[in-house]
């Protein structure tokens, strides 16, 4: 382990739901709730207002209602979240080239691999200047921990939650780690602490007075060693800054279970398009196409495919998920598909003869054959989710705060406006249309240099006081319950 702090450990505070707020003035201060809005869905983020109410992550979405009925219930928007986190990583690789992001969210940093800093008073200069810069670039905050491991950097992030900076000082790990509960040391989960709670031990102080036999005895001999060694403040993981992709995959989980083959063929369609974009997007491909089934009674099926080589075509994948479908019952319904792409390489190596099946040429029809007319399908009714960006053509732009029976409730504002206006209309209405997310940040107003000091000003958001800026009850949902409006 170093001899000085210079492992820092970033985390964003409770990061979607900060995302919407600064997005959103109305919801400033008030208690917002991020995830999947459905019967079935489970809470991504909770803002620290909605934690308040026993609302956080993981937590099913029924439960988190109950908790907090007025809260602001919001679905993701992961393209605003991905891009706001590549500006936040791109600060932190002018820090270091030693950058190991964990999620959209979270980020270790070995500043001293970057000659940003060597000792204490310069890492948490490294620090402070780097908080502000991502407040300057994003409008957010984050906490940064500082110390000279990485089990010991994240420990002094989550202290300094929200917003906040501490330094876990050489010399001073012991007595920061004895009376901390086990669970806080990486790799002990509920099963293993519950097993060493049995044995009488809680604490990391009492994990280090076990010894290092007792705790092979327990646990096994490898993570009996490495949580010895953790209880002593030994951590000698290093900073690792790519971590191999391995796979490619999206998945959705139905709020009611699909019984029609042909709705079930569709979805998979649709999943197999959503992975082939995002292999684009990372400028990968890949050889193994993998579909996963949920079926009604949570028995989960996989099937996979290896082509010839790897691919990054979506006919291919489309053709290639279609055919293992064909090998699964969906007799009784399924609650949730996958579509994944793995054996993943930067190129592809299409064969001479393509490995979709062409589309055949349209035959002219012979002479006095009936010709037979496709009836159209009606054109399927707009579905509005509560926190979706939209635009109006008269109001201009704005985000959904519910919608049902025919009608959508929409609040007109910006992130730089003030709280905004709310208006209802017909789900059909041609003047509202989806749109893009607006910058949380003016663009113009430039943000600070990378390691400059900021202006000084606060640049937060400010909170609006206003009680009438946020309705009384927030139950729009994904499937289209009623909102009402103040």
């Amino acid at each position: 382990m170093r001899n000085a702090p210079t492992i820092l450990h970033l985390d964003m505070d409770a990061f979607y739901a900060s995302v919407e707020q600064a997005s959103k003035p109305s919801l400033r201060g008030k208690a917002v709730v991020v995830g999947g809005l459905g019967p079935r869905g489970v809470v991504a983020t909770a803002s620290y207002e909605a934690r308040a109410f026993g609302v956080h992550s993981a937590m099913p979405m029924a439960q988190a209602r109950r908790l907090a009925p007025n809260a602001a219930y919001l679905v993701p928007r992961f393209t605003l979240y991905r891009a706001i986190s590549e500006q936040v990583m791109a600060l932190l690789r002018e820090l270091s080239p030693l950058v190991e992001p964990l999620s959209l969210d979270e980020a270790f940093v070995d500043l001293e691999a970057g000659g940003t800093a060597w000792d204490e008073a310069s890492a948490r200069l490294a620090g402070s200047r780097l908080r502000a810069d991502i407040r300057a670039v994003t409008g957010l905050t984050g906490s940064v921990g500082l110390a000279a491991s990485k089990m010991l950097a994240k420990i002094a992030s989550e202290q300094a939650k929200p917003d906040g900076l501490v330094v876990i000082e050489p010399g001073s790990e012991r007595a920061l780690l004895e009376p901390m509960p086990v669970r806080t040391l990486p790799g002990v989960g509920p099963a293993t602490g519950d097993h060493l709670r049995r044995a009488g031990i809680t604490t990391v102080g009492e994990l280090a007075e076990a010894g290092e036999d007792e705790l092979v005895r327990l646990l096994g001999k490898a993570h009996g060693h490495a949580l010895y060694a953790m209880a002593l403040a030994h951590d000698e993981r290093p900073v690792v800054a790519e971590r191999e992709a391995k796979s490619v995959s999206v998945e959705d989980t139905y709020d009611v279970d699909i019984h029609d083959r042909l709705r079930i063929g569709l979805e998979v369609q649709r999943l197999a398009d959503r992975c082939v974009g995002r292999l684009r997007e990372a400028g990968l491909s890949g050889r193994t196409i993998v579909l996963k089934v949920r079926r009604y009674d949570f028995s989960t099926l996989t099937r996979s495919e290896t082509l010839r080589g790897p691919t990054d075509d979506p006919a291919v994948v489309r053709e290639a998920a279609a055919r293992l479908l064909d090998s699964v019952d969906t007799t009784g319904g399924v609650r949730l598909l996958g579509v994944g792409v793995s054996g993943l390489a930067d190129y592809t190596q299409e064969d001479l003869f393509a490995q979709a099946m062409p589309v055949p040429l349209a035959e002219e029809p012979e002479k006095g054959a009936v010709e037979v007319v496709v009836e159209q399908p009606e054109p399927v009714e707009r579905h509005w989710r509560a926190g979706q960006d939209v635009r109006h053509a008269e109001y201009g732009p704005g985000w959904v705060q519910g919608s049902g029976l025919g009608r959508v409730t929409v609040r007109f504002e910006t992130p730089q406006s003030p709280p905004g206006r709310v208006r209802t209309f017909l789900v059909g209405d041609p003047a509202l249309e989806s749109a893009d997310p607006l910058p949380l940040v003016a663009p113009s107003h430039p943000p600070a240099r990378l390691g400059q000091p900021s202006s000084g000003e606060d640049q937060r958001p400010q909170v609006s006081s206003d009680p009438a800026s946020l309705p009384k009850s927030w139950s729009g949902t994904d499937g289209g319950g009623v909102t009402s409006r103040p």
